[in-house]
């Protein structure tokens, strides 16, 4: 499965560690497709390093930060006045709801090489 909503930007600390962040914001349609990537990710730095994600100031290979928000919008449909110069503003029927998911993976030089291999074959 290649990846089709995360899309990781990849930095260098000064320490060497590699850091990798995507952020994805989509409809419910795509939510579980984008869970499954999520799964995937961190599913392949779980098997190629068992030892866990954790602080790498602790000996880590690798660590991650998962967060996403929901967000609740409701359109508005807006009507400019030409004899006033003024807006109207009026309320559309129903709300719409947004997923943001961010992933952050830090890990070892061994680590970003590995992950830049399987899930940047672009860039590596």
């Amino acid at each position: 499965m290649s990846l089709r909503y995360l899309h990781f930007d990849h930095s260098e600390a000064t320490d060497g560690v590699d850091c990798f962040d995507a952020m994805a914001s989509v409809g419910p349609g795509a939510l579980l497709a984008l869970h499954a990537e999520i799964a995937l990710v961190l599913g392949w730095a779980h098997r190629c390093f068992p030892a866990g994600s954790g602080p790498l100031d602790e000996g880590h290979v690798w660590d991650h930060d998962l967060r996403a928000t929901l967000e609740r919008t409701r359109a508005e449909r807006l009507v400019f006045e030409p004899a006033s110069g003024r807006l109207s503003a009026t309320p559309e029927a129903g709300e719409s709801l947004h997923h943001t998911v961010s992933l952050s993976i830090s890990g070892t030089a061994d680590f970003g090489t590995a992950f830049r291999a399987r899930f940047m074959v672009d860039e590596a």
